[in-house]
């Protein structure tokens, strides 16, 4: 069961312990930013912010991150080899992990393909009891999971502060995915 949503020194002590667990002598071909949360402001401008942990072999979760960067929302690159513990820390049931884990600088946790327009309107709303946003396993067609034209409904769920969930947004066609 989910008790509360991170604090700040939390996410920071996470944070270090993820990047410790993917340190590799070279953090520049890697692709790590040297930036950490506590060194920098929670929003750019008026884009939100959210440190994204994944694999450094995994090519989906870049195209994801671009989408974000390219529809409102800033990502920070963060290599770890122990996403399976970072998601025990944050409290992500087994069932809606995915190939990366984004926080924001509230600590909500965002599991998976999510859309940035759903990013972007969960952190506008902050819906009472939630801990974030998931897309589980890896629908064709989403975000960073584009395939040609290929594209499979799927449902954005939002994560509530007790372990269960609810149908955030149901996406039924790709276009659907952007504002």
């Amino acid at each position: 069961m989910l008790s509360a949503r991170p604090n700040q020194l939390f996410i920071l002590a996470l944070f270090s312990i993820l990047l410790l667990a993917g340190c590799d002598d070279n953090p520049a071909q890697s692709g790590a930013q040297s930036e950490t949360p506590a060194s920098r402001p929670a929003m750019s401008s008026t884009r939100p912010v959210l440190d994204v942990y994944k694999s450094p072999s995994c090519g989906c979760c870049g195209k994801w991150m671009e989408h974000l960067d390219t529809h409102g929302v800033e990502s920070v690159s963060h290599d770890a080899t122990q996403l399976g513990a970072a998601n025990a820390l944050l409290e992500v049931p087994a069932q809606y992990r995915a190939c990366h884990t984004a926080v924001s600088a509230q600590g909500y946790v965002f599991e998976g393909h999510i859309p940035a327009r759903y990013v972007k309107q969960f952190l506008s709303e902050l819906p009472a009891g939630a801990a974030g946003l998931v897309v589980p396993g890896m629908p064709l067609g989403s975000p960073g999971m584009e395939q040609g034209d290929g594209f499979a409904p799927y449902d954005v769920l939002l994560l509530k502060n007790d372990g269960s969930t609810e149908v955030y947004a149901r996406v039924n066609a790709a276009a659907e995915q952007y504002e």
